[in-house]
């Protein structure tokens, strides 16, 4: 990795309404989202992802992963409510333009939930001819790290199964071991800063059966997993905080002290992975389950 000047924090006191927002989707897209492409790529290895593939993709932030499966043909469908910074930037990754005259497979991106996304995937049990049914249903925003953070995963993969053929894969992420984890201990500051709002959105260790009990409560049966190496590697300090910060991981330890304070200490926490070159370099484990629609 080329390491590259260290920029200075800038900080301002009365930002431009949104401008924060998009800020950090744009450091999310550009920073951190690339960090999980290992599991997105063994992922879609693993399950054969093609031209055959009708990909539903829950929480599908900016569209990296989108972006992998329609280079290998598959038709991608992304459905988003809770970050429209970061759909916007998928729009134009993967919408076509209008001087664009190559041909690309079929992409939708919808800003709601699963079920507005019943256009080209209808139930399975309405679906016609040339309204086929998703092949694959994907969520790989990682959960096990924030505490409540598969609350909502359930009821999401409740909506998205019935647009699914029975037997689909239903794919979910989470973080692997927190001692294969080097982030975990740079995470471990949004804990601590985050007190007392540690029930309300603060980093905790991940569990052994985080994965296996969101399907469960979805209705779905586990059909396999494994653990895939995303380092997570940036050309400066400058960088990596950034990177961090857009995840979200840190939002409750900034509404409890200030922006300032989380900078300054995810910053002396990060020095301990700083290489001589300057860059940062944090091993990590991420986990992965297959499920299968009933």
């Amino acid at each position: 990795m080329t390491p590259a000047l260290v920029r200075q924090h800038v900080r301002h006191t009365s930002p431009e309404p949104g401008a924060e927002s998009r800020a950090r989707a744009r450091d999310w897209s550009e920073i951190q989202e690339r960090m999980l492409v290992p599991l997105h790529e063994t992922v879609y290895a693993r399950l054969d992802v093609g031209s055959s593939t009708r990909l539903l993709a829950l929480g599908c932030g900016s569209g990296l992963a989108l972006l992998l499966a329609a280079a290998r043909g598959a038709a991608v469908t992304g459905v988003d409510s809770s970050h429209p910074e970061r759909l916007a930037l998928a729009r134009q990754r993967l919408l076509p333009k209008p001087w664009d005259t190559h041909a690309r497979a079929a992409a939708r991106l919808v800003d709601g939930s699963p079920r507005d996304a019943a256009g080209p995937g209808r139930p399975r049990d309405a679906a016609g001819p040339g309204s086929p049914a998703y092949t694959l249903v994907t969520a790989f925003e990682p959960i096990g790290c924030l505490a409540g953070d598969s609350e909502g995963l359930a009821g999401l993969l409740a909506a998205a199964t019935p647009l699914a053929e029975r037997g689909a894969p239903v794919v979910l992420a989470g973080w692997g071991p927190p001692e294969r984890c080097a982030t975990s201990s740079v995470l471990r500051v949004a804990t601590r800063l985050a007190d007392p709002l540690r029930s309300a959105g603060s980093w905790r260790p991940a569990l052994r059966d985080d994965l296996e009990e969101v399907a469960q409560r979805a209705g779905l049966r586990p059909d396999g997993s494994g653990r895939v190496t995303c380092p997570f590697g940036y050309a400066d300090l400058d960088s990596a905080v950034r990177g961090l910060l857009s995840t979200g991981l840190f939002d409750a330890a900034v509404a409890a002290t200030d922006r300032n304070q989380v900078d300054k200490e995810l910053t002396e926490a990060l020095h301990a992975h700083q290489r001589p070159d300057g860059t940062v370099w944090m091993p990590n484990v991420f986990r992965y389950l297959i499920a299968r629609t009933p």
